[in-house]
């Protein structure tokens, strides 16, 4: 399974192609995905008011890469209110999970109401649980996943009051790795990238790959370089990494599993 994690350059800002911007980022890599491969889009890029625009352009897109896609978010209408939720797409477009934000961050709340349901969708015989942004923070969420995940994919948008992005940098690489050791799992993040021109915050440009599997200390989060970039994810390396850990009494999974 290869996934594609993307930081583009996007616009807080409704009229903004944003979508088309991710585009264009994914299009040198549009020909070598396949159905059982994962795209994983920031948080918010969508601003559009639209919630049809915002399905169909996330259907449109896995149909033209091939792939799934996990659409990032987009502020859903509903009951007179507004839910940060998002939509996992097959490569034939259809609609195979749905997903919501638990847990609005900061003045975000006063903006959306918190979701009810977090994402679990099987891709390649793969369990994904799909957490967004500030929900990752969480690590009770995690337990009350129904099966326990092999890959989780958060889309982000990471706002930051600091004056440099490299505080949030080091917080979520810290949490990345500590959450995929502990778990054994893949933990892959997609992020805006860092620029002042976001709109009235800055995002920091955090999306990477948390991978347990590797002990340089270096790889054990790759972050992104560029607006989009692949990863392969090795999931017998994986169960090796699971197997020792259970030989040696230090790895936990819910009985569920």
């Amino acid at each position: 399974m290869k996934l594609v994690l993307v930081q583009p350059e996007l616009a807080y800002d409704a009229a903004a192609d944003n979508l088309g911007i991710v585009r264009q980022a994914l299009a040198p890599h549009a020909t070598a995905l396949g159905p059982d491969d994962i795209v994983l889009l920031p948080e918010h890029f969508d601003l559009r008011p639209g919630r049809r625009e915002y399905e169909d352009g996330i259907s449109a897109l896995s149909r033209e890469l091939g792939c799934h896609v996990v659409g990032g978010s987009h502020h859903e209408e509903r009951d007179g209110g507004r839910v940060n939720s998002g939509v996992v797409t097959a490569s034939d477009g259809s609609v195979v999970a749905r997903y919501e934000k638990l847990r609005p961050y900061a003045e975000e709340r006063a903006r959306v109401a918190a979701g009810g349901s977090f994402g679990e969708v099987t891709i390649g015989g793969r369990n994904v649980l799909v957490l967004i942004c500030a929900d990752f923070w969480f690590s009770d969420v995690f337990y009350r996943a129904r099966k326990a995940p092999d890959l989780v994919l958060v889309p982000a948008l990471s706002v930051t009051r600091k004056p440099t992005p490299e505080y949030s940098r080091a917080l979520w690489r810290h949490l990345s790795v500590s959450r995929a050791y502990e778990f054994g799992v893949y933990v892959g993040v997609s992020d805006w990238a860092h620029t002042p021109a976001s709109g009235f915050f800055s995002a920091s440009g955090v999306a990477g790959l948390g991978d347990p599997t590797v002990v340089a200390p270096e790889a054990m989060f790759r972050p992104v370089t560029g607006g989009a970039q692949v990863f392969a994810l090795d999931f017998d390396a994986l169960a090796a990494f699971r197997h020792d850990r259970v030989s040696r009494g230090f790895f936990w999974r819910p009985p569920s599993s």
